[in-house]
């Protein structure tokens, strides 16, 4: 049986496969409401800014869970954890599916994004498993599912909002988890703790090691700025394309969300690539396509094939450069995986939502070039942090030699 300490020499690609669709299934959770919000408002009632807690308390819930919860995949046995948090995943979602009410539907989405951190667990237990030379490719794939996960979350909503009602919907995603928890149990190696720590050790340790770590507060705010740069277009997609002459509608911006599937399909390539080579060339060149994808989206975002250009470009350009810091932040301290994936996650969503708000506040006053130069300039600045921070490793190397 596979340990944390005696990683396979070639992990199956099918259990590799499971844990990438296990996280797309279980990050898809956060995003089920929000094309439904207007048939809850309907039935539920409530004003927009009371029906916009359902969206936020999901995403403050994951947040929640990154920081209190993650970190004990390093001091539990993972296996055990995961299976755990899918059943009470699949208990908060029906919870959702019950709701009388928006007070309670909003309780219970706080309850489905803290229980619905099951990604950011399988990611380390992958970078785990895998050996030194498949890591980034290993971490590429798993990262590829969830990605798509987040794409088509929305547009499966939106069909199973429009067929069988908002409720349905969450009933789906709650009988999905609990299939998924035998099937887990069943499938993954068990994998032994890799630090004996108390709780409050635990969180005590997630400040010391952000001191401790130049290249995890690096790679985390590179991560943060590509994110941010990524949200800041996906949060007004929808009201730009409302504003076109055609008024396009929201299957149009769900299309949108299938055409980003050809950005996160290329993600396992770029973990191959991420083992051959231990440099940070990919994060530059990742970051060099986001940055030119919002070039094209300003030049050409008047037409609806621009912007299908310019998001394979802006989902490639993050993917990639996602996985090259996953993969250098995951070789720094193997014993404490989970916990540098909780600094490094939520430093990567703290930048998303600060995008998504830097984005909004650009379309309301400048429209969409405003949107095109609110990215642009996250992208830029990712850029020119990657050459400050390359510089003085360099220059510190040498004075080391």
């Amino acid at each position: 049986m596979q340990t944390s300490s005696s990683p396979s020499r070639s992990l199956r690609r099918g259990l590799v496969w499971l844990m990438a669709a296990v996280s797309g299934a279980t990050v898809a959770n956060l995003y089920y409401n929000q094309p439904l919000l207007g048939d809850i408002a309907r039935e539920l009632g409530g004003a927009g800014g009371s029906l916009g807690l359902v969206p936020t308390m999901t995403q403050v819930g994951y947040a929640a869970g990154m920081l209190l919860l993650v970190p004990l995949g390093d001091s539990h046995e993972r296996r055990r954890l995961i299976v755990i948090m899918t059943a009470l995943a699949s208990l908060a979602l029906c919870g959702a599916a019950l709701a009388p009410d928006l007070p309670w539907l909003i309780a219970a989405s706080f309850a489905v994004g803290i229980t619905s951190v099951v990604p950011q667990l399988i990611l380390p237990f992958a970078a785990q498993l895998a050996p030194d030379e498949q890591r980034g490719r290993v971490v590429g794939m798993v990262m590829s599912g969830l990605l798509i996960g987040i794409l088509l979350s929305r547009t499966v909503a939106g069909v199973v909002g429009t067929h069988l009602g908002w409720r349905a919907m969450f009933w789906a995603a709650a009988g999905l988890m609990i299939a998924l928890g035998p099937v887990l149990r069943l499938a993954l190696p068990a994998q032994p703790p890799a630090a004996t720590m108390s709780y409050p050790e635990l969180l005590r340790s997630l400040g010391r090691l952000a001191r401790s770590e130049p290249a995890l507060r690096l790679h985390s705010a590179l991560g943060a700025l590509s994110f941010g740069a990524f949200s800041a277009f996906w949060a007004t997609l929808a009201l730009y394309l409302q504003s076109m002459p055609e008024r396009h509608g929201p299957q149009v911006a769900g299309f949108f969300g299938l055409v980003g599937v050809a950005g996160a399909a290329a993600a396992p390539l770029v973990g191959r690539y991420a083992d051959v080579r231990g440099d940070r060339r990919i994060n530059a060149l990742a970051l060099g396509v986001l940055l030119a994808s919002f070039g094209v989206l300003w030049l050409l975002g008047g037409w609806l094939w621009g912007i299908a250009l310019g998001v394979v470009l802006l989902d490639l350009g993050a993917q990639a450069n996602q996985i090259s810091n996953q993969a250098r932040v995951y070789a720094l301290r193997p014993e404490a995986r989970s916990r540098m994936n909780t600094i490094y996650m939520t430093t990567y969503f703290v930048g998303g939502a600060a995008g998504a708000w830097l984005g909004t506040a650009a379309w309301t006053r400048w429209g969409w070039l405003g949107v095109c130069a609110a990215g642009g300039a996250m992208s830029a600045a990712a850029l020119g942090l990657l050459w400050a921070g390359s510089t003085r490793e360099a220059q510190g190397a040498a004075g080391g030699g």
